[in-house]
């Protein structure tokens, strides 16, 4: 009996030649088994009852349609080409009809229509090649800003919600052109369809609901995202289901084709929109379900077990992650313009921007020097200061951090109280580790100030204000510096007792209280007009980048300017850098409560379809969208 359960089966005739149908071979010379890489694929296993085992689990060559065989002489008569293309005539039908319900009147309404408004201004970006920060990865604005630069398009128009396009902004073009992602869905879905066996009926139903689907159809209209999102969303479903009709004869070359192709699809969808992670979680099910029934079958050499994963890990996991840091690189490389995103990036990065002048900047840092700090952790800003105080606490003036260039960003460095004043006519004194100083407001005058008031959101740390003026404060007002390393030297001990700009980290300990600066990420609340929360930590930890800062733009007359060749920035700390900024700048997102109206919807209402979602005003004169999908569907 357990010789009979482990005996092996070829199909097929003569033993050393396939059968009629190309189903397998039985050379005595190919005893390596059908799971070595360019062993006889189609041999099949059998269970005690005869039945093969793998076409039980959901594949094999017994899923597979028989070939279809071609004619040797070109068809004579209509019937005959018929049969020769039928397969390719309905889908070939869906994607006319698909490109008719995506193009029909597309440009007929010739306003900036809803989300237009941000991802078309990001696709002029890449025209202009000016930097900007978004929540979401590059790869949807770049096909945006390359469907405008194919369009004719100069990048110089600003997308204003709801305003008419001007003659010279090739709408139109560009609209079509990202449309024809919502247009391939059509097709996509029958192949996969096809590739799943589904019943031809079930083929055709699957199809006609993607081609009716009227939140589809609308949404794959405009120059938005959401047709590209869902383009690579359904080639990962496709390729998946190519790759699993090719489980029977693994590692083939068309094994690693589809799954190779799988993983860059995933690498894609998830470059467009972070939802795409979706769409790989089904992806990383399916292959967990593979591995594991893989893992059961006994006989299954471990040596081959181990080439399977080691293949998905390469094309599943390795592949997409290569895409995605591409889309990056790309990102990077098109926008080599300083813009209005800059402050989001390391101060690093943003001294290789053309137009940025950080790194004409006086290199060594002195007191009586203008500066501003960047906060050196993941979403970090920049220290800031207004006039406005806080409602609770000390009532004193706010101190946060904030992303975007400001003149309140700006802070003088002087010496501490009961030192001589700065003399600009006195040797230059040059700041080291360890040096206490005084930070002042340029814009207000007040001193950077910290007491024993808990902070206004982190109550376990102290709060930081703005205290006194030029000629009044108190021994609150000190702090000492300590330097963590350079970026470009490396450890301290290379900075030869001088703190450069851009480079050098440091840390900032309050003399009197020992605490240190910190800006977390913790947002104020609408007083503090959403920024971040600036306090001194009690607890010294050294590895806490939200406590470490770096000098970004230097202002000193009698220093002379950096050198540019000083400052290179690495692409892998700016792209950890970028995303972790996204994900912080998507977290911070909230609903606003003043655009809540009778045509918004709620999340709980989204799977029922009880109300759709507005797309542009609604006034009588307009032409109006409302994305409602179809309850039928």
């Amino acid at each position: 009996m357990e010789a009979d359960k482990a005996r092996r089966r070829h199909v097929g005739g003569d033993e050393n030649k396939p059968n009629g149908n190309g189903a397998g071979w039985s050379s005595p010379a190919q005893s390596y088994g059908p799971y070595a890489p360019g062993g006889p694929s189609e041999a099949i296993w059998e269970d005690s009852n005869g039945k093969n085992v793998y076409e039980k689990a959901g594949f094999g060559p017994g899923r597979l349609p028989p070939p279809r065989t071609r004619r040797s002489r070109p068809p004579t008569s209509f019937s005959e080409l018929y049969e020769e293309y039928s397969e390719l005539i309905p889908p070939l039908i869906y994607t006319i009809l698909s490109c008719y319900t995506r193009f029909y009147h597309i440009g007929k309404a010739n306003t900036v229509v809803w989300d237009e408004a941000h991802f078309g201004k990001f696709g002029s970006h890449y025209i202009k090649h000016d930097f900007y920060f978004d929540v979401h990865p590059p790869l949807g604005k770049i096909l945006v800003g390359l469907a405008g630069w194919l369009s004719g398009y100069d990048g110089n128009y600003d997308f204003p919600s709801g305003s008419v396009y001007p003659p010279e902004v090739p709408y139109v073009p560009m609209r079509i052109m990202l449309a024809m992602f919502g247009a391939a869905m059509v097709p996509l879905a029958w192949f996969t369809a096809v590739e799943l066996h589904l019943s031809p009926k079930a083929c055709h139903l699957l199809t006609l609901m993607t081609l009716c689907d009227l939140a589809w159809i609308c949404i794959s209209r405009f120059i938005l995202l959401d047709s590209m999102l869902l383009f690579f969303t359904f080639t990962t479903v496709f390729t998946m289901a190519k790759f699993n009709n090719q489980q029977w004869r693994p590692f083939s070359f068309d094994w690693w084709l589809w799954l190779g192709l799988t993983g860059w699809s995933i690498g894609c969808v998830v470059s467009v929109k972070w939802v795409g992670f979706f769409v790989t979680a089904l992806v990383g099910a399916y292959t967990i379900e593979d591995l594991w029934e893989k893992f059961g079958d006994l006989k299954m050499p471990i040596r081959v077990y181990i080439k399977h994963w080691i293949a998905r890990g390469l094309c599943l996991i390795v592949l997409p992650a290569i895409v995605y840091m591409a889309s990056f690189k790309a990102h990077f490389m098109l926008l080599s313009h300083s813009g209005s995103g800059d402050s989001q990036m390391s101060s690093l990065f943003q001294a290789n921007l053309v137009g940025n002048d950080f790194a004409t900047n006086p290199l060594e840092i002195a007191i009586g020097s203008k500066v501003t700090f960047k906060n050196v952790g993941y979403g970090g800003g920049l220290l800031h200061s207004h006039v406005q105080t806080y409602p609770v606490g000390s009532l004193q003036q706010q101190v946060t951090c904030y992303h975007y260039k400001d003149d309140n960003n700006n802070f003088n460095l002087v010496r501490p109280w009961g030192h001589r004043e700065y003399n600009p006519n006195e040797d230059i004194e040059f700041l080291k580790d360890g040096d206490v100083i005084r930070f002042q407001h340029a814009s207000t005058m007040r001193n950077l100030h910290a007491h024993q008031v808990p902070a206004p959101v982190t109550k376990e740390n102290w709060e930081i204000s703005g205290y006194g003026n030029a000629t009044t404060g108190d021994h609150n007002d000190l702090w000492q510096l300590e330097v963590v390393d350079d970026i470009i030297l490396g450890n301290k001990k290379h900075l030869k007792d001088r703190i450069r700009s851009l480079t050098t980290r440091v840390r900032f300990r309050h003399l009197t209280l020992g605490c240190y600066m910190v800006a977390a990420n913790a947002v104020l609340p609408a007083w503090g007009f959403k920024q971040v929360e600036v306090s001194c930590d009690k607890e010294n930890n050294p590895k806490n980048k939200h406590t470490w800062w770096n000098v970004e733009s230097h202002w000193n007359d009698r220093l002379p300017s950096g050198n540019q060749k000083l400052y290179k920035s690495p692409f892998f700390a700016d792209f950890l850098h970028l995303n972790v900024a996204m994900m912080t700048s998507n977290n911070a997102l909230v609903p606003d409560p003043d655009k809540e109206d009778i045509l918004a919807s709620t999340p709980s209402e989204w799977p029922w379809l009880h109300t759709g979602l507005r797309m542009c005003g609604w006034g009588d004169d307009q032409i109006k969208f409302y994305l409602l999908g179809h309850p039928l569907i």
